[in-house]
């Protein structure tokens, strides 16, 4: 079992920045992705971004591409997630994940963001873009 804690989301205005973070506890040797997932009332889950813990492989959404950055910090279990030039479609509750030893991409490989390779989630932050 992985627990997964977020936060750091919060208001801002349209153009500024926002540093979430997603610290894990529990079996954190037992995952490979960490990745950040958002999702907006009446909208599906969107795959914001992933990094191959330890590994450094990373992957984004092409809505964030060049304005969002993820980043781990292996000693701490935690994975950051910088957001900037930030717009007001970027408001969502972001969610943090993880797989596990039964997920496709455990091992390295990725398919793109598929919120079904991922098996704990955090309970998520709310960003909030005003314009």
């Amino acid at each position: 079992q992985v627990q997964l804690v977020e936060s750091g989301g919060g208001s801002v205005q349209a153009g500024g920045s926002l540093i979430l973070s997603c610290a894990a506890s529990g079996d954190t040797s037992n995952y490979d992705y960490m990745a950040w997932f958002r999702q907006a009332p009446g909208k599906e889950r969107e795959g914001v971004a992933a990094i191959h813990a330890g590994v450094g492989s990373i992957y984004y959404g092409d809505s964030v591409k060049g304005r969002f950055t993820i980043s781990e910090d292996n000693y701490k279990n935690t994975v950051y997630l910088q957001m900037n030039s930030l717009k007001p479609e970027d408001a969502a509750m972001y969610y943090c994940a993880v797989d596990s030893p039964f997920s496709r991409v455990h091992g390295g490989n990725w398919y793109g963001f598929d919120s079904a390779d991922f098996d704990y989630w955090g309970q998520g932050t709310q960003v909030t873009v005003s314009s």
